[in-house]
């Protein structure tokens, strides 16, 4: 379990002896530094892949050269030392990436009508055979690997994208085909142990029930027209992800733990919208849809009312009021239960609720400013009698 601790002040109360503290200090700081060296190594991969691939700008001087720094790369791995291992990790990035991301874009931009069709069982082959190297222990090259099948999978999405891009594919499909994209990405990365790729899932699983961001000139959005489902949603995800916490083993627990914090995330979000203006509750899926759905203003604004006539309206102020219990709640039980993640993202969103509100609902009431004020002060002294009282008990 990763927990944050003053080692000073342990030292000075006997609860750690230098030596302890020195150790814990000496651990933490490598882990530092090993992913400070990860995430330039992985920049530098990438950056020159992409500048090789648009600098030659010709499809077989692009493959020459990859092929040759694939080769180069293997050669390196297989006959060098550990001293320059990192340089044959790179070569052999490079080179994979110059041939799979070449092939891709000469595919997209000369041959769009069958580029799908190639990259998405290409993509698929060359992801399965890694994972069959994978599991069956060719972890010689573990970090050539595993990036090669995270380059197998995305081109292996990138082509169903274009598929569903190309055949205009719409729900229910799209959503099944967004749920696809959440699980395998989320069980590659569980599979080659990086939490960045796992966290990536939460993307496409919010987009199954369309909420995303969007960019507009000098603004950047995030979106949700069903906020209440989407919430609901996540909230079976960071239930089932707390719940196999609990009882796997902690290197499965840490890819748990980032999609349950993640899904938090999008869940404080969603709130956030359906507080500022309320929420019709499945309006866009089993109701009137969209306005683009309909040939003018007049018919959906007829279709949106009869709706509205018998469905689950629930008003921002009551949102507003329900997300402030939840969140309380939620950071008075992170707190019990040493979860650091949610409880730092459960006090940011307070903020964030409590800065909005205020300027949106209590700008010019200063008696609500008042009795907020006034009613955290035993809201505060609840929770610190109850956390003593838990206390008592557990011991």
């Amino acid at each position: 379990m990763h927990v944050v601790a003053d080692t000073t002040t342990l030292v000075e109360d006997g609860t750690l002896s230098p030596d302890q503290a020195r150790v814990i200090e000496e651990r933490s700081r490598e882990v530092m530094i090993r992913l400070a060296v990860n995430a330039i190594l992985c920049f530098g991969i990438i950056a020159a892949t992409a500048g090789f691939i648009f600098w030659l700008a010709n499809a077989v001087a692009v493959a020459v050269t990859g092929t040759l720094m694939l080769v180069a790369g293997l050669l390196v791995l297989a006959k060098g030392t550990d001293t320059y291992r990192m340089f044959g990790n790179s070569a052999t990035l490079i080179g994979a990436g110059m041939l799979m991301g070449g092939a891709g874009i000469e595919l997209v931009e000369k041959h769009e009508d069958i580029a799908g069709w190639i990259m998405t069982p290409a993509g698929a082959l060359v992801t399965g055979l890694g994972v069959w190297r994978w599991r069956n222990g060719a972890l010689s090259a573990g970090f050539v690997l595993g990036a090669v099948i995270l380059m197998g999978l995305s081109m292996h999405l990138v082509g169903i994208e274009l598929l569903v891009m190309q055949n205009q594919v719409g729900s229910p499909l799209r959503n099944l085909i967004l749920l696809y994209y959440a699980v395998t990405i989320g069980l590659v990365g569980w599979m080659i142990d990086v939490r960045v790729v796992t966290a990536l899932a939460i993307v496409p699983f919010a987009q199954v029930l369309e909420t995303g961001t969007a960019y507009f000139h000098a603004a950047y959005v995030f979106y949700s027209p069903e906020p209440t489902l989407t919430i609901v949603q996540m909230a079976f995800l960071i239930t089932a992800c707390i719940w196999g916490a609990r009882h796997l083993h902690e290197r499965d627990c840490r890819h748990l733990r980032i999609l349950a914090v993640l899904g938090f995330v999008v869940a404080n979000l969603c709130a956030l919208v359906a507080s500022l203006w309320g929420d019709v509750v499945g309006e866009t899926i089993w109701g009137p849809g969209r306005y683009s759905d309909y040939p003018d203003w007049d018919s959906y604004h007829a279709a949106r009312g009869a709706f509205r006539e018998n469905a689950l309206v629930i008003p921002d102020g009551a949102y507003a009021i329900l997300w402030a219990v939840a969140l309380v709640a939620i950071i008075v039980w992170a707190s019990r239960h040493n979860q650091r993640a949610l409880f730092n993202a459960g006090l940011t969103f307070a903020a964030i609720h409590g800065y909005t509100q205020m300027f949106e609902s209590f700008v010019d009431e200063p008696l609500a400013y008042l009795i907020g004020g006034l009613a955290a002060i035993p809201l505060s002294w609840g929770v610190w009698r109850l956390n003593q009282r838990m206390e008592a008990r557990s011991d």
